[in-house]
Protein backbone atom coordinates (compact mmCIF):
# COMPACT_ATOMS: atom_id res chain seq x y z
CA UNK A 1 0.00 0.00 0.00
CA UNK A 2 1.12 3.62 -0.68
CA UNK A 3 2.46 5.66 2.32
CA UNK A 4 0.43 8.33 1.62
CA UNK A 5 -2.96 6.82 -0.01
CA UNK A 6 -6.33 8.13 1.16
CA UNK A 7 -4.13 11.52 2.51
CA UNK A 8 -5.18 15.38 1.11
CA UNK A 9 -1.79 17.48 0.41
CA UNK A 10 -2.12 21.53 -0.78
CA UNK A 11 0.66 22.93 -2.67
CA UNK A 12 0.85 26.25 -3.45
CA UNK A 13 2.91 26.88 -6.97
CA UNK A 14 2.57 23.31 -7.77
CA UNK A 15 1.74 24.09 -11.75
CA UNK A 16 4.02 22.37 -14.54
CA UNK A 17 6.37 24.82 -15.44
CA UNK A 18 9.45 23.80 -18.55
CA UNK A 19 12.97 24.08 -18.83
CA UNK A 20 14.11 25.60 -22.22
CA UNK A 21 15.45 22.09 -23.15
CA UNK A 22 11.45 20.48 -22.33
CA UNK A 23 12.07 18.96 -19.17
CA UNK A 24 9.83 19.43 -15.96
CA UNK A 25 11.45 22.67 -14.35
CA UNK A 26 9.42 23.76 -11.34
CA UNK A 27 9.66 22.44 -7.29
CA UNK A 28 6.21 22.58 -6.75
CA UNK A 29 5.21 19.92 -9.60
CA UNK A 30 8.68 18.11 -8.40
CA UNK A 31 6.52 17.88 -4.97
CA UNK A 32 3.32 17.35 -6.51
CA UNK A 33 4.99 14.38 -8.37
CA UNK A 34 6.64 12.74 -4.57
CA UNK A 35 3.65 13.16 -3.49
CA UNK A 36 1.33 11.48 -6.65
CA UNK A 37 3.53 8.43 -6.57
CA UNK A 38 2.83 7.65 -2.77
CA UNK A 39 -0.75 8.04 -3.76
CA UNK A 40 -1.79 11.78 -2.05
CA UNK A 41 -4.66 13.28 -3.30
CA UNK A 42 -3.54 16.86 -4.49
CA UNK A 43 -4.77 20.57 -4.38
CA UNK A 44 -2.43 22.69 -6.18
CA UNK A 45 -2.91 26.24 -6.57
CA UNK A 46 -1.09 29.16 -9.03
CA UNK A 47 -2.33 32.14 -10.77
CA UNK A 48 -1.16 29.89 -14.31
CA UNK A 49 -4.56 28.20 -14.92
CA UNK A 50 -2.57 26.08 -17.94
CA UNK A 51 0.40 25.12 -15.86
CA UNK A 52 -1.82 23.70 -12.96
CA UNK A 53 -3.84 21.80 -15.67
CA UNK A 54 -1.29 20.46 -17.37
CA UNK A 55 0.20 19.30 -13.93
CA UNK A 56 -3.56 17.55 -13.19
CA UNK A 57 -3.58 16.34 -16.62
CA UNK A 58 -0.25 14.42 -15.76
CA UNK A 59 -0.50 13.52 -12.63
CA UNK A 60 -3.95 11.89 -12.71
CA UNK A 61 -3.06 10.11 -15.50
CA UNK A 62 0.30 8.67 -14.68
CA UNK A 63 -0.26 8.17 -10.62
CA UNK A 64 -4.10 7.42 -10.65
CA UNK A 65 -4.67 9.97 -8.12
CA UNK A 66 -6.98 12.96 -7.78
CA UNK A 67 -5.50 16.35 -8.44
CA UNK A 68 -7.85 19.56 -7.68
CA UNK A 69 -6.20 22.62 -9.52
CA UNK A 70 -7.24 25.91 -7.96
CA UNK A 71 -6.68 29.39 -9.67
CA UNK A 72 -5.43 31.59 -6.82
CA UNK A 73 -3.32 34.88 -6.16
CA UNK A 74 -2.41 36.51 -2.80
CA UNK A 75 -0.84 40.15 -3.57
CA UNK A 76 -1.08 43.31 -2.22
CA UNK A 77 -4.37 43.88 -4.04
CA UNK A 78 -6.59 41.33 -2.67
CA UNK A 79 -8.74 40.03 -0.02
CA UNK A 80 -5.99 37.30 0.78
CA UNK A 81 -7.69 35.73 3.57
CA UNK A 82 -10.78 35.03 1.62
CA UNK A 83 -8.94 33.74 -1.20
CA UNK A 84 -6.96 31.23 1.40
CA UNK A 85 -10.41 30.02 2.93
CA UNK A 86 -11.67 29.49 -0.64
CA UNK A 87 -9.13 27.48 -1.52
CA UNK A 88 -9.10 24.98 1.44
CA UNK A 89 -13.21 25.17 1.40
CA UNK A 90 -12.37 23.91 -2.08
CA UNK A 91 -10.31 20.91 -0.49
CA UNK A 92 -12.34 20.19 2.21
CA UNK A 93 -15.70 19.91 -0.03
CA UNK A 94 -13.54 17.74 -2.66
CA UNK A 95 -11.07 15.64 0.10
CA UNK A 96 -12.90 15.58 2.86
CA UNK A 97 -9.89 17.30 5.03
CA UNK A 98 -6.27 18.13 4.85
CA UNK A 99 -3.53 16.25 5.89
CA UNK A 100 0.09 18.86 4.43
CA UNK A 101 0.18 21.84 3.54
CA UNK A 102 2.87 22.70 2.07
CA UNK A 103 3.80 26.58 1.45
CA UNK A 104 6.13 26.56 -1.86
CA UNK A 105 4.90 29.40 -4.13
CA UNK A 106 6.63 32.88 -4.13
CA UNK A 107 7.45 35.61 -6.36
CA UNK A 108 9.86 38.22 -6.35
CA UNK A 109 12.14 40.90 -8.50
CA UNK A 110 15.32 38.96 -7.45
CA UNK A 111 18.55 40.82 -8.87
CA UNK A 112 17.13 44.58 -7.91
CA UNK A 113 19.74 45.81 -5.54
CA UNK A 114 17.86 47.14 -2.60
CA UNK A 115 18.31 51.09 -3.09
CA UNK A 116 16.81 50.44 -6.20
CA UNK A 117 14.01 48.27 -5.04
CA UNK A 118 10.41 50.15 -5.54
CA UNK A 119 7.20 49.41 -2.59
CA UNK A 120 5.53 47.57 -5.41
CA UNK A 121 8.67 44.65 -5.90
CA UNK A 122 8.77 44.47 -1.88
CA UNK A 123 4.94 43.92 -1.22
CA UNK A 124 5.21 41.19 -3.91
CA UNK A 125 7.43 39.12 -2.36
CA UNK A 126 5.82 39.67 1.04
CA UNK A 127 2.56 39.11 -0.35
CA UNK A 128 3.34 36.04 -2.49
CA UNK A 129 5.55 34.24 0.15
CA UNK A 130 4.98 35.49 3.81
CA UNK A 131 1.10 36.63 3.65
CA UNK A 132 0.51 33.48 1.80
CA UNK A 133 1.76 31.53 4.00
CA UNK A 134 0.15 33.26 6.69
CA UNK A 135 -3.68 33.11 5.57
CA UNK A 136 -2.72 29.18 4.47
CA UNK A 137 -1.83 28.18 7.51
CA UNK A 138 -4.54 30.09 9.34
CA UNK A 139 -7.32 28.74 7.13
CA UNK A 140 -6.02 25.20 7.12
CA UNK A 141 -4.96 24.66 10.82
CA UNK A 142 -8.61 23.32 12.02
CA UNK A 143 -8.08 20.45 9.82
CA UNK A 144 -4.87 20.21 10.37
CA UNK A 145 -6.11 19.55 13.95
CA UNK A 146 -8.22 16.75 13.23
CA UNK A 147 -5.89 15.17 11.00
CA UNK A 148 -2.62 16.02 13.15
CA UNK A 149 -1.26 17.30 10.35
CA UNK A 150 2.19 18.55 8.81
CA UNK A 151 3.53 21.63 7.47
CA UNK A 152 5.86 22.46 5.27
CA UNK A 153 6.98 25.90 4.55
CA UNK A 154 9.69 27.31 1.80
CA UNK A 155 12.44 29.33 2.37
CA UNK A 156 16.05 30.15 1.06
CA UNK A 157 19.44 30.50 1.56
CA UNK A 158 19.13 34.13 0.30
CA UNK A 159 17.57 34.82 3.39
CA UNK A 160 20.24 32.95 5.69
CA UNK A 161 23.22 34.28 3.52
CA UNK A 162 22.12 37.80 2.39
CA UNK A 163 22.00 37.33 -1.30
CA UNK A 164 22.76 40.02 -3.19
CA UNK A 165 20.49 41.53 -5.32
CA UNK A 166 17.52 39.83 -3.17
CA UNK A 167 16.09 42.00 -0.54
CA UNK A 168 12.62 41.85 -0.31
CA UNK A 169 13.00 37.83 -1.42
CA UNK A 170 14.83 37.70 1.64
CA UNK A 171 12.25 38.89 4.04
CA UNK A 172 10.07 37.01 2.61
CA UNK A 173 12.04 33.99 3.56
CA UNK A 174 13.04 34.63 7.31
CA UNK A 175 9.98 35.90 7.70
CA UNK A 176 8.31 32.56 6.74
CA UNK A 177 11.12 30.93 8.81
CA UNK A 178 10.17 32.94 12.09
CA UNK A 179 6.06 32.40 11.40
CA UNK A 180 6.99 28.73 10.90
CA UNK A 181 9.29 28.56 14.20
CA UNK A 182 6.25 30.15 16.05
CA UNK A 183 3.63 27.63 14.66
CA UNK A 184 5.69 24.74 15.71
CA UNK A 185 5.77 25.95 19.33
CA UNK A 186 2.17 26.87 19.36
CA UNK A 187 0.94 23.68 17.46
CA UNK A 188 2.99 21.08 18.81
CA UNK A 189 0.59 20.38 21.07
CA UNK A 190 -2.19 19.41 18.46
CA UNK A 191 0.44 16.88 16.70
CA UNK A 192 0.91 18.89 14.07
CA UNK A 193 4.90 19.57 12.93
CA UNK A 194 5.92 22.53 10.69
CA UNK A 195 9.23 22.59 9.32
CA UNK A 196 10.94 24.71 6.59
CA UNK A 197 12.99 23.46 3.57
CA UNK A 198 15.69 25.58 1.96
CA UNK A 199 16.05 24.19 -1.46
CA UNK A 200 18.42 24.95 -4.19
CA UNK A 201 17.28 23.12 -7.65
CA UNK A 202 17.76 24.13 -11.18
CA UNK A 203 14.22 25.13 -12.05
CA UNK A 204 12.39 27.58 -15.04
CA UNK A 205 12.42 30.28 -12.17
CA UNK A 206 16.15 29.91 -11.84
CA UNK A 207 17.16 29.83 -15.32
CA UNK A 208 14.58 32.78 -15.99
CA UNK A 209 17.01 34.45 -13.38
CA UNK A 210 20.33 33.66 -14.94
CA UNK A 211 18.56 35.46 -18.19
CA UNK A 212 17.27 38.85 -16.36
CA UNK A 213 19.82 39.20 -13.95
CA UNK A 214 23.58 37.51 -15.09
CA UNK A 215 25.61 39.61 -12.37
CA UNK A 216 22.55 38.57 -9.12
CA UNK A 217 22.94 34.82 -11.04
CA UNK A 218 26.79 34.61 -11.00
CA UNK A 219 26.88 36.44 -7.44
CA UNK A 220 24.80 34.08 -6.02
CA UNK A 221 24.33 30.92 -8.29
CA UNK A 222 27.36 28.36 -7.76
CA UNK A 223 27.51 24.61 -7.62
CA UNK A 224 27.22 22.81 -4.92
CA UNK A 225 29.84 20.80 -3.55
CA UNK A 226 27.15 17.45 -4.10
CA UNK A 227 28.22 18.77 -8.51
CA UNK A 228 24.93 19.31 -9.38
CA UNK A 229 21.60 20.61 -8.54
CA UNK A 230 19.13 19.21 -6.56
CA UNK A 231 16.27 17.12 -9.07
CA UNK A 232 13.15 18.56 -7.74
CA UNK A 233 11.19 15.35 -6.82
CA UNK A 234 13.91 13.27 -6.17
CA UNK A 235 16.04 15.37 -4.13
CA UNK A 236 13.09 18.01 -2.13
CA UNK A 237 9.86 16.08 -2.61
CA UNK A 238 11.17 12.97 -1.19
CA UNK A 239 11.96 14.81 1.73
CA UNK A 240 8.59 17.05 1.99
CA UNK A 241 6.98 12.98 2.03
CA UNK A 242 8.93 11.99 4.93
CA UNK A 243 8.49 15.00 6.80
CA UNK A 244 5.03 13.95 6.96
CA UNK A 245 5.73 10.25 8.03
CA UNK A 246 5.46 9.44 11.63
CA UNK A 247 8.95 8.89 12.15
CA UNK A 248 9.73 12.69 11.68
CA UNK A 249 6.47 14.05 13.65
CA UNK A 250 8.88 15.01 16.70
CA UNK A 251 10.56 17.16 14.77
CA UNK A 252 9.12 20.48 14.40
CA UNK A 253 10.23 23.77 13.90
CA UNK A 254 13.51 23.27 11.78
CA UNK A 255 14.97 24.42 8.84
CA UNK A 256 16.70 21.93 6.44
CA UNK A 257 18.53 22.77 3.92
CA UNK A 258 18.85 20.93 0.52
CA UNK A 259 21.48 22.84 -1.50
CA UNK A 260 24.00 19.89 -1.58
CA UNK A 261 26.38 20.92 0.78
CA UNK A 262 25.93 24.83 -0.07
CA UNK A 263 23.77 25.14 3.02
CA UNK A 264 26.47 25.03 5.76
CA UNK A 265 25.96 27.13 8.34
CA UNK A 266 26.54 26.97 12.31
Amino acid sequence: MKALAGKTAIITGGGRAVLSDGRSGSIGYGIATAFAKEGANLVITGRNVKKLEDAKEELERLYGIRVLPVQADINAGADNEATAKMVVEKTVAEFGGVDVLINNAQASASGVTLADHTTAQFDLALYSGLYAAFYYMKACYPYLVKSRGTVINFASGAGLFGNYGQCAYAAAKEGIRGLSRVAATEWAKDGINVNVICPLAWTAQLEQFEKAYPEAFKANVKMPPAGHYGDPEKEIGRVCVQLTMEDFKYMTGETLTLEGGMGLRP
